[in-house]
């Protein structure tokens, strides 16, 4: 790892926050949340369509450290990023969105029901979490105390 700040991509898959017709609250909060800890943070907003997920995955693989997405991990039609996300990865970590889905039973049932994966692309580690704010509060709990742990694991990689 070099001496620059770690970097992150935070990804909001949704279409009406890609619309601009709704505010990407969960998107903010993780940005806050992750540059208060010393990441440099990037942001990007793409629609729920598998092609416009993997196109924006594929342009960050490699040049940033972590990537995360925020929002359609769920059970409906337009629920695609793990769909997106599966294909490009080498490696996946299946504890981290395990985790994630366990503490967030603690607060809603529901939350078991998240499709989201993890893993290891090009030396970017990779994390889907649910788009609600309260749902990415639950996977940046699990996160950040083990992010630069596996940030450094991963390894150096060419930056473009």
């Amino acid at each position: 790892m070099s001496d620059s700040a770690r970097s992150i991509l935070v990804l909001t898959v949704s279409d009406s926050i890609h619309s601009g017709e709704r505010e990407d609250k969960a998107g903010t909060l993780a940005a806050a949340a992750l540059a208060a800890h010393g990441w440099e943070v990037r942001r990007a907003a793409v629609p729920d369509e598998v092609g416009a997920i993997r196109e924006e995955l594929e342009r960050h693989l490699g040049s940033v450290d972590v990537i995360l997405t925020a929002g359609g991990t769920g059970l409906s039609s337009r629920d695609v990023t793990p769909d997106a996300t599966l294909p490009l990865l080498e490696r996946t970590i299946p504890g981290i969105p395990d985790a994630i889905r366990m503490l967030g039973r603690s607060q809603t049932p529901a939350a078991i029901l998240s499709r989201g994966v993890a893993g290891v692309a090009k030396g970017t580690l990779v994390v889907n979490l649910p788009g609600g704010s309260g749902a990415v509060r639950d996977g940046l709990a699990i996160l950040l105390p083990v992010l630069e742990h596996a940030s450094d694991a991963i390894g150096e990689r060419e930056r473009s």
